[in-house]
């Protein structure tokens, strides 16, 4: 069996993927039982942890109606995890229909719900591959098939970074991505960080996980917006980014930060 040209991976339920931890989170269903004996573990550490990935997936909302209302009408979702609805595609598609949108991520299970998001446009792609390997990224034909790198982009890197350890050079990730996009892109990013709590049991809980986390401080995370120029808000914790409602409760306490940031030249 094929799937989108590459050979039908084998899905690993041996141990926890960040993905599938994140989707137990949300309250989702495409998840297996090591991933929610991780997420468990995760909150009895940190009772905060639903909240935390609840203001992260609204700021993700926000954000791409951000982009979208600033007229970018192209999408690359970089890490995209489980399908959550309102997907990317949909938030899009409610201010441009014609907005077109690259989904990628390295868990096998999105391919298998790959066919039931290209089955609603010929501007959806999903594509199998790993952001350690970002050439591969852009020069993939089923990302060049929707994304047209000469026009603005808006590059997604949602909660995805923080599962690049130091010595995979994130920085050098960060430079491939953003030299091929064109000025007018936007960069939509959100980090995890130790800045406001001890985040020592949930290092060790992904590190049992398929990618091991790496928390930043605010300045290390800001050097990932080099080449870019943040809009205001800036780099903030994810409740307080342009919020739409009232922050939940104990947002002081979230430690993921967010921003949006344009590429200028």
């Amino acid at each position: 069996m094929r799937q989108h040209g590459l050979p039908a991976p084998k899905i690993d339920t041996s141990r926890p993927h960040p993905a599938r931890i994140y989707d137990y989170l949300l309250g989702g269903k495409d998840n297996y039982q090591v991933d929610e004996q991780a997420g468990d573990e995760l909150a009895a550490a940190s009772p905060e942890v639903r909240i935390e990935a609840r203001a992260n997936r609204a700021f993700l909302e926000r954000a791409v109606r951000y982009v979208v209302g600033s007229g970018l009408r192209q999408i690359l979702d970089i890490g995209t995890g489980m399908p959550h609805s309102p997907n990317v595609h949909e938030l899009a598609r409610e201010m441009a229909p014609v907005v077109r949108v690259a989904y990628v991520d390295n868990d096998p299970i999105v391919t298998a719900h790959a066919d039931a998001l290209l089955r609603s446009s010929d501007a959806i792609s999903v594509v199998l591959a790993d952001l350690r390997d970002p050439q591969a990224i852009v020069e993939h034909p089923d990302v060049r098939k929707v994304i047209d790198f000469n026009e603005p982009v808006a590059l997604l890197l949602v909660s995805i970074l923080h599962f690049l350890a130091h010595t995979e050079a994130p920085e050098q990730v960060m430079a491939t991505l953003r030299d091929v996009l064109p000025a007018g892109s936007f960069l939509v990013l959100s980090h995890a960080t130790g800045d406001f709590a001890d985040c020592t049991k949930a290092e060790a809980v992904y590190s049992r996980a398929t990618a091991s986390l790496s928390l930043r401080s605010r300045a290390e995370i800001e050097r990932f917006f080099d080449g870019f120029e943040l809009v205001q808000p800036g780099l903030v914790q994810v409740p307080f980014w342009r919020p739409d409602a009232p922050p939940p409760a104990k947002s002081g306490k979230i430690g993921v930060y967010g921003g949006v940031a344009r590429k200028i030249s």
